[in-house]
């Protein structure tokens, strides 16, 4: 568990990383391959690059989503701090499971030895929202900005879930996708290939 909670904090940062400093890190990976396949690997660290940032505004919708409705739902109900405790929950939204409930957990504290109605309310309120974001937002959203159909969105959280537990509901999708990118790239590659052999023959 200690592990998985370390490798879910340690990623954002990695990942953030990555895009900052993508030009010397393509380079590095240049440095070991042929002059000749420069455009190729390139071209697929491009498209890899677009899939982690596609990936990452998909994320941030979600959350926006999630802290606006969040938002709302808490001064309907008269909580106090609502805007702050929405933007908590929208933040936390990023951790697969656990996220909802450690964003619900201020805001039920704040709540419940005051008005246990109140607080019981705010429990219905995050499992409501994270019924519509689990099974419609998320879906859709990441499945449109990856080019991936919601259902197979679904059966991947599925079963990277069941196989890796937490850690794989968290990487599962953006796997699938740098996945796709690269079998897209070395099907292309292939295909070229075999085209200018039928050409040279």
């Amino acid at each position: 568990m200690a592990t998985t909670v370390i490798t879910i904090v340690t990623i954002p940062f990695v990942l953030f990383y990555m895009l900052k400093d993508g030009e010397k890190f393509r380079d590095q990976i240049l440095k070991f391959l042929p002059q000749k396949k420069h455009p190729d690997f390139e071209c697929l660290l491009e498209d890899m690059n677009n899939t982690i940032a596609t990936y990452i505004s998909g994320q941030a919708i979600e959350c926006l989503f999630v802290g606006t409705c969040m938002i709302i739902g808490y001064f309907i109900l008269g909580v106090d701090y609502a805007f702050l405790f929405g933007v908590i929950a929208g933040l936390t939204n990023l951790i697969p499971y656990l996220g909802p409930y450690i964003g619900l957990a201020p805001s039920f504290l704040a709540t419940v030895f005051e008005n246990p109605f109140k607080g019981l309310m705010c429990i219905i309120l995050v499992i409501i929202v994270q019924q519509i974001d689990g099974n419609v937002i998320y879906p859709n959203v990441i499945g449109k900005t990856l080019k991936i159909h919601p259902l197979t969105i679904i059966f991947i959280l599925m079963v990277a879930g069941n196989l890796v537990g937490l850690l794989g509901i968290f990487l599962g999708v953006p796997v699938y996708a740098i996945s796709k990118t690269i079998l897209k790239f070395v099907a292309n590659i292939y295909k070229t290939n075999k085209e200018q052999m039928k050409i040279e023959n």
